[in-house]
Protein backbone atom coordinates (compact mmCIF):
# COMPACT_ATOMS: atom_id res chain seq x y z
CA UNK A 1 0.00 0.00 0.00
CA UNK A 2 0.85 3.00 -0.59
CA UNK A 3 1.87 5.67 2.19
CA UNK A 4 -0.52 8.19 3.25
CA UNK A 5 0.87 11.95 1.93
CA UNK A 6 1.80 14.34 4.93
CA UNK A 7 -1.50 17.17 5.47
CA UNK A 8 0.40 20.59 5.08
CA UNK A 9 0.24 22.81 7.95
CA UNK A 10 -1.36 26.23 7.36
CA UNK A 11 -0.06 28.46 9.31
CA UNK A 12 -2.26 31.11 11.21
CA UNK A 13 -1.41 34.69 11.10
CA UNK A 14 -2.84 36.54 13.68
CA UNK A 15 -5.78 39.01 13.10
CA UNK A 16 -3.73 41.97 14.76
CA UNK A 17 -1.19 41.79 12.07
CA UNK A 18 -3.95 41.34 8.94
CA UNK A 19 -5.13 44.47 10.28
CA UNK A 20 -2.02 46.19 10.44
CA UNK A 21 -0.64 44.80 6.75
CA UNK A 22 -4.19 46.07 5.53
CA UNK A 23 -3.86 49.93 6.96
CA UNK A 24 -0.13 49.77 5.70
CA UNK A 25 -1.09 48.83 2.40
CA UNK A 26 -3.90 51.72 2.05
CA UNK A 27 -1.17 54.52 3.54
CA UNK A 28 1.05 53.53 0.59
CA UNK A 29 -1.46 53.62 -2.13
CA UNK A 30 -2.91 57.31 -0.63
CA UNK A 31 0.71 58.02 -0.71
CA UNK A 32 1.24 57.01 -4.38
CA UNK A 33 -1.83 58.73 -5.54
CA UNK A 34 -0.86 62.21 -3.86
CA UNK A 35 2.21 61.30 -5.58
CA UNK A 36 0.76 61.28 -8.60
CA UNK A 37 -1.05 64.03 -8.38
CA UNK A 38 1.78 66.52 -7.43
CA UNK A 39 3.65 65.52 -10.21
CA UNK A 40 0.79 66.40 -12.82
CA UNK A 41 0.40 69.57 -11.11
CA UNK A 42 4.30 70.12 -11.39
CA UNK A 43 5.27 71.32 -15.09
CA UNK A 44 8.12 70.08 -16.25
CA UNK A 45 10.76 71.55 -19.01
CA UNK A 46 10.64 75.37 -17.51
CA UNK A 47 13.99 76.39 -16.82
CA UNK A 48 15.03 78.69 -13.76
CA UNK A 49 15.20 82.25 -15.47
CA UNK A 50 17.94 84.08 -14.02
CA UNK A 51 18.60 87.90 -15.32
CA UNK A 52 21.83 89.39 -14.30
CA UNK A 53 22.23 93.44 -13.25
CA UNK A 54 23.67 93.91 -16.36
CA UNK A 55 20.37 92.82 -17.84
CA UNK A 56 18.28 94.63 -16.03
CA UNK A 57 19.91 98.25 -16.55
CA UNK A 58 19.84 97.64 -20.34
CA UNK A 59 16.02 97.04 -19.81
CA UNK A 60 15.84 100.39 -18.02
CA UNK A 61 17.89 102.01 -20.40
CA UNK A 62 16.11 100.98 -22.78
CA UNK A 63 12.24 101.40 -21.76
CA UNK A 64 13.78 105.36 -21.27
CA UNK A 65 14.69 105.89 -24.72
CA UNK A 66 11.28 104.92 -25.56
CA UNK A 67 9.95 107.16 -23.18
CA UNK A 68 11.78 110.01 -24.42
CA UNK A 69 11.39 109.33 -28.26
CA UNK A 70 7.90 109.01 -27.62
CA UNK A 71 7.68 112.44 -25.61
CA UNK A 72 9.51 114.02 -28.26
CA UNK A 73 6.95 112.48 -31.07
CA UNK A 74 4.27 114.43 -29.65
CA UNK A 75 5.44 117.53 -30.06
CA UNK A 76 6.67 116.92 -33.86
CA UNK A 77 4.60 117.32 -36.48
CA UNK A 78 2.74 114.56 -37.96
CA UNK A 79 4.33 112.00 -40.55
CA UNK A 80 3.95 113.04 -44.09
CA UNK A 81 1.28 110.11 -45.91
CA UNK A 82 2.81 108.57 -48.75
CA UNK A 83 2.03 108.91 -52.08
CA UNK A 84 -1.29 107.85 -53.30
CA UNK A 85 0.12 104.85 -55.12
CA UNK A 86 1.53 103.28 -51.77
CA UNK A 87 -1.69 101.39 -50.38
CA UNK A 88 0.46 98.51 -48.45
CA UNK A 89 2.87 97.91 -46.03
CA UNK A 90 4.94 95.26 -45.38
CA UNK A 91 6.42 95.25 -41.92
CA UNK A 92 9.27 93.17 -40.29
CA UNK A 93 10.60 92.81 -36.74
CA UNK A 94 14.34 92.56 -37.04
CA UNK A 95 15.21 93.94 -33.17
CA UNK A 96 14.52 92.04 -30.41
CA UNK A 97 12.05 93.98 -27.44
CA UNK A 98 12.95 92.97 -23.88
CA UNK A 99 12.34 95.80 -21.83
CA UNK A 100 10.83 98.63 -24.44
CA UNK A 101 8.25 100.73 -22.81
CA UNK A 102 4.42 99.40 -22.36
CA UNK A 103 3.03 101.17 -25.41
CA UNK A 104 5.86 100.01 -28.01
CA UNK A 105 4.90 96.25 -26.74
CA UNK A 106 1.15 97.34 -27.27
CA UNK A 107 1.38 98.44 -30.18
CA UNK A 108 4.21 95.38 -31.34
CA UNK A 109 1.27 93.30 -30.35
CA UNK A 110 -0.87 95.27 -32.55
CA UNK A 111 0.67 94.73 -35.37
CA UNK A 112 0.66 91.04 -34.85
CA UNK A 113 5.41 91.16 -34.96
CA UNK A 114 5.17 89.41 -31.33
CA UNK A 115 8.53 86.93 -32.87
CA UNK A 116 11.64 88.40 -33.98
CA UNK A 117 11.84 88.46 -37.81
CA UNK A 118 8.43 87.81 -38.32
CA UNK A 119 6.36 89.99 -40.79
CA UNK A 120 2.63 91.47 -41.39
CA UNK A 121 1.07 93.16 -44.20
CA UNK A 122 -0.66 96.82 -43.16
CA UNK A 123 -3.08 98.76 -44.71
CA UNK A 124 -1.57 102.15 -45.61
CA UNK A 125 -3.52 105.03 -43.15
CA UNK A 126 -2.49 107.43 -40.62
CA UNK A 127 -3.33 105.65 -37.92
CA UNK A 128 -0.90 102.67 -39.25
CA UNK A 129 2.08 105.30 -40.06
CA UNK A 130 1.77 106.57 -36.26
CA UNK A 131 2.24 102.96 -35.47
CA UNK A 132 5.25 101.82 -37.52
CA UNK A 133 6.41 105.42 -36.00
CA UNK A 134 6.04 104.17 -32.83
CA UNK A 135 7.74 100.73 -33.49
CA UNK A 136 10.27 102.68 -36.01
CA UNK A 137 13.78 101.42 -33.75
CA UNK A 138 12.55 97.69 -33.86
CA UNK A 139 10.79 97.54 -37.52
CA UNK A 140 11.81 97.83 -40.66
CA UNK A 141 9.05 98.50 -43.17
CA UNK A 142 8.17 99.32 -46.62
CA UNK A 143 6.29 99.28 -49.70
CA UNK A 144 6.20 95.58 -51.28
CA UNK A 145 5.55 95.17 -55.30
CA UNK A 146 3.12 92.31 -56.67
CA UNK A 147 6.28 89.80 -56.85
CA UNK A 148 7.48 90.09 -53.28
CA UNK A 149 3.50 89.49 -52.32
CA UNK A 150 3.00 86.96 -54.32
CA UNK A 151 6.40 85.14 -53.44
CA UNK A 152 5.33 85.81 -49.61
CA UNK A 153 1.99 83.93 -49.52
CA UNK A 154 3.03 81.27 -52.12
CA UNK A 155 5.33 80.25 -50.07
CA UNK A 156 5.08 81.11 -46.56
CA UNK A 157 1.13 81.51 -46.53
CA UNK A 158 -0.68 79.58 -43.98
CA UNK A 159 -4.11 80.27 -42.73
CA UNK A 160 -5.54 80.86 -39.36
CA UNK A 161 -8.62 78.53 -38.43
CA UNK A 162 -9.32 77.76 -34.67
CA UNK A 163 -5.80 79.09 -33.59
CA UNK A 164 -4.14 76.60 -36.36
CA UNK A 165 -1.67 76.84 -38.97
CA UNK A 166 -3.09 75.30 -41.97
CA UNK A 167 -0.84 75.96 -45.34
CA UNK A 168 -3.18 77.32 -48.26
CA UNK A 169 -2.60 74.72 -50.88
CA UNK A 170 -6.28 74.16 -51.81
CA UNK A 171 -8.55 76.82 -53.77
CA UNK A 172 -11.62 74.99 -52.32
CA UNK A 173 -10.17 76.20 -48.22
CA UNK A 174 -10.25 79.25 -49.28
CA UNK A 175 -13.15 79.36 -50.54
CA UNK A 176 -15.07 77.82 -47.74
CA UNK A 177 -14.02 80.64 -45.58
CA UNK A 178 -13.53 83.60 -47.35
CA UNK A 179 -15.99 83.21 -50.37
CA UNK A 180 -19.00 84.81 -48.85
CA UNK A 181 -16.42 88.15 -49.45
CA UNK A 182 -15.94 86.91 -53.20
CA UNK A 183 -12.53 85.58 -52.75
CA UNK A 184 -12.10 82.00 -54.28
CA UNK A 185 -8.82 81.28 -54.91
CA UNK A 186 -5.04 81.97 -54.02
CA UNK A 187 -5.26 84.52 -56.86
CA UNK A 188 -8.33 86.50 -55.49
CA UNK A 189 -6.57 87.21 -52.06
CA UNK A 190 -2.78 87.85 -53.62
CA UNK A 191 -4.98 90.62 -55.63
CA UNK A 192 -7.09 91.49 -52.13
CA UNK A 193 -3.73 91.92 -50.50
CA UNK A 194 -1.78 94.12 -52.40
CA UNK A 195 -4.80 96.09 -53.82
CA UNK A 196 -5.84 96.70 -50.12
CA UNK A 197 -8.97 95.92 -51.40
CA UNK A 198 -12.39 96.61 -48.97
CA UNK A 199 -11.92 93.00 -46.88
CA UNK A 200 -8.42 93.41 -46.71
CA UNK A 201 -8.94 93.31 -42.64
CA UNK A 202 -10.48 90.59 -42.87
CA UNK A 203 -8.08 88.45 -45.46
CA UNK A 204 -5.27 89.84 -43.55
CA UNK A 205 -6.20 88.56 -40.16
CA UNK A 206 -7.26 85.30 -42.23
CA UNK A 207 -3.80 84.96 -43.15
CA UNK A 208 -0.89 83.72 -40.65
CA UNK A 209 2.02 86.52 -39.94
CA UNK A 210 4.75 85.64 -42.08
CA UNK A 211 7.58 83.69 -40.13
CA UNK A 212 10.82 84.63 -42.33
CA UNK A 213 13.92 82.86 -42.35
CA UNK A 214 17.36 84.11 -41.27
CA UNK A 215 20.67 82.94 -43.29
CA UNK A 216 22.68 80.42 -40.70
CA UNK A 217 26.08 82.04 -41.79
CA UNK A 218 25.13 85.85 -42.47
CA UNK A 219 27.03 88.52 -41.45
CA UNK A 220 26.02 89.63 -38.26
CA UNK A 221 27.48 92.65 -36.09
CA UNK A 222 29.56 92.81 -33.26
CA UNK A 223 25.78 93.24 -30.96
CA UNK A 224 24.95 90.11 -33.08
CA UNK A 225 22.50 91.70 -35.43
CA UNK A 226 22.28 90.62 -38.96
CA UNK A 227 24.42 93.00 -41.45
CA UNK A 228 22.24 92.28 -44.42
CA UNK A 229 19.27 93.23 -43.42
CA UNK A 230 19.87 96.30 -42.80
CA UNK A 231 18.80 99.78 -40.23
CA UNK A 232 15.06 99.53 -39.13
CA UNK A 233 12.55 102.45 -39.95
CA UNK A 234 11.14 103.25 -43.69
CA UNK A 235 12.83 101.28 -46.41
CA UNK A 236 10.35 102.74 -49.13
CA UNK A 237 11.15 100.27 -52.20
CA UNK A 238 13.65 98.67 -50.77
CA UNK A 239 11.42 96.49 -48.37
CA UNK A 240 11.42 94.27 -51.32
CA UNK A 241 15.63 93.21 -50.91
CA UNK A 242 14.92 92.29 -46.99
CA UNK A 243 12.13 89.89 -48.87
CA UNK A 244 13.97 88.67 -51.07
CA UNK A 245 16.98 87.84 -48.17
CA UNK A 246 14.40 86.76 -45.80
CA UNK A 247 11.93 84.81 -47.61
Amino acid sequence: MAEPEPKKVIKLVPENLLKKRKAYQAIKANQAKLALQQKRKVKRGIPLKFKRLEEFLKNTNRKNRDERRLARLKHRPPPPMPPAKNVLVFAVRIREIKGVSLKVMKTIQLLRLRKIFSGTFVKVNKTSINMLKTVEPYVAWGYPNLKSVRELILKRGLAKVNKRRIPLTDNTFIEKHLGKYGIICLEDLINEIFTAGKNFKVVNNFLWPFRLSVPRHGARDKVGLMKDVGDPGPRAEDINTVIRKLN
